[in-house]
């Protein structure tokens, strides 16, 4: 039987149609940067795209749908393979997925050109086709217990939809129930895969240095979790603003904070490949918080939903990003000064849209947040370039001298 490695070794043509994680980790970190420049110009009034969404709301939807929707499928197309065992799907049928997803973000940028449910049909067909392409790949493998990814996957689907629905009856989606039920499968999705790749590598990278004290992993307290989670954040999306919402946002927190504690996040120190994990996945307690603390704080509330995007999914997805690249292509996993540097980056981002959040009259931290977020992303697509673009190196033991 064709192996997954052996099915790679003979694609003949690009090698960045080699494996799933290449083209749309490289793609989504390069659309990443270029749709916060675009944002920036918006911001200062230049009307440099033809699309039907005001701007604060093409923001979001391009970095919920757009960055995030590559990003999945780069992970997901990598993973699904050594979950069921089945073959990766690379090559051609690879490249139509990468055509999909730049169809759907060109066509959101000229979306004022179309007619709205072409706009809508042409941006919805990458995530149904990935959809459909992973569904037959966990159900064909009798991968049971990844159903939950193809569910939330589903979910950000009809999110999308959505948010279509939102900007075509005059309304502001980026406030919108679509792009709230969006953000919340996006944080479940790094609670789930998070929590199981954060304490997996951790505990990896600890034992390999004689640890004896080593992460607690994924168990039945962690699925309670998650439930309570899954819980607080529909409360959320249907009572954004409730004093109840407050108070379970506030539990999960709390619960999240404890989960992090058993993972021994503050003995990585020394590895930034794996301390960003950690900092990546405390932005989902810090989201909850934020929420909770909007009950006496009216500015925090909103501020949450930047720790949440920001955060969780812009600093969680950037540290596997570049992890799972240096692993997959046969690379030391060691963080180096440069990547060191976009994680800090990332990091300043993050701070500071928040700190915007919560101070909506300063225009500074924005630009802040904006020039740092963009210097992460460039630099991944700088580093990673040849990563991602070049054929997998081949490492050998050194011959015995005789």
């Amino acid at each position: 039987m064709t192996t997954s490695a052996e099915q790679m070794r003979a694609w003949n043509g690009p090698a960045i149609l080699s494996y799933g994680f290449r083209p749309f980790f490289l793609f989504g970190s390069i659309w990443a940067a270029v749709a916060m420049l675009l944002w920036v110009f918006m911001l200062s009034g230049h009307e440099v795209l033809a699309t039907a969404f005001d701007p604060v709301s093409w923001h979001a939807h391009e970095f919920l749908f757009g960055y995030l929707g590559a990003i999945l499928a780069g992970f997901l197309l990598t993973a699904v393979p050594n979950w069921t065992g089945r073959l990766p799907i690379v090559g051609w049928p690879l490249g139509a997925l990468v055509g999909l997803w730049i169809a759907g973000r060109l066509t959101i940028a000229t979306s004022a050109l179309l007619p709205w449910g072409v706009a809508a049909a042409i941006d919805l067909a990458f995530p149904l086709a990935l959809f459909a392409a992973l569904a037959r790949e966990v159900v064909s493998g009798r991968n049971w217990k990844n159903l939950p990814v193809l569910g939330l996957l589903l979910g950000m689907f009809i999110a999308n939809g959505l948010f279509h629905i939102e900007a075509t009856q005059g309304g502001y989606p980026a406030k919108g129930f679509g792009l709230r039920l969006g953000l919340v499968v996006a944080v479940m999705l790094v609670s789930l895969i998070g929590g199981r790749i954060v304490p997996s590598f951790t505990r990896n990278w600890l034992a390999q240095r004689g640890s004896t004290t080593l992460p607690v992993p994924f168990g039945r307290n962690d699925g309670a979790v998650l439930l309570l989670s899954m819980a607080a954040l529909i409360v959320w999306v249907v009572w954004p603003e409730a004093t109840a919402t407050a108070v379970v946002c506030g539990l999960a927190g709390v619960l999240h904070v404890w989960r992090m504690s058993r993972w021994s996040g503050h003995r990585t120190g020394a590895e930034a490949l794996v301390w960003v994990l950690h900092a990546g996945y405390a932005c989902v307690p810090l989201g909850f918080l934020a929420v909770a603390a909007g009950l006496l704080l009216p500015g925090m509330a909103p501020a949450a939903q930047h720790i949440w995007m920001a955060g969780a999914v812009g600093l969680m997805t950037l540290a596997v990003m570049t992890r799972a690249s240096l692993g997959h292509t046969g690379r030391p996993l060691h963080a180096t000064i440069p990547i060191t540097a976009i994680y800090t980056s990332l990091i300043v981002a993050v701070l500071a849209r928040f700190v915007a959040g919560a101070l909506p009259a300063s225009e500074w931290p924005i630009h802040l947040a904006a020039c740092a977020w963009i210097a992460a992303f460039a630099g991944f697509s700088i580093i990673y370039w040849p990563v991602l673009a070049r054929p997998k190196l081949e490492y050998r033991r050194p011959r015995k001298a005789s």
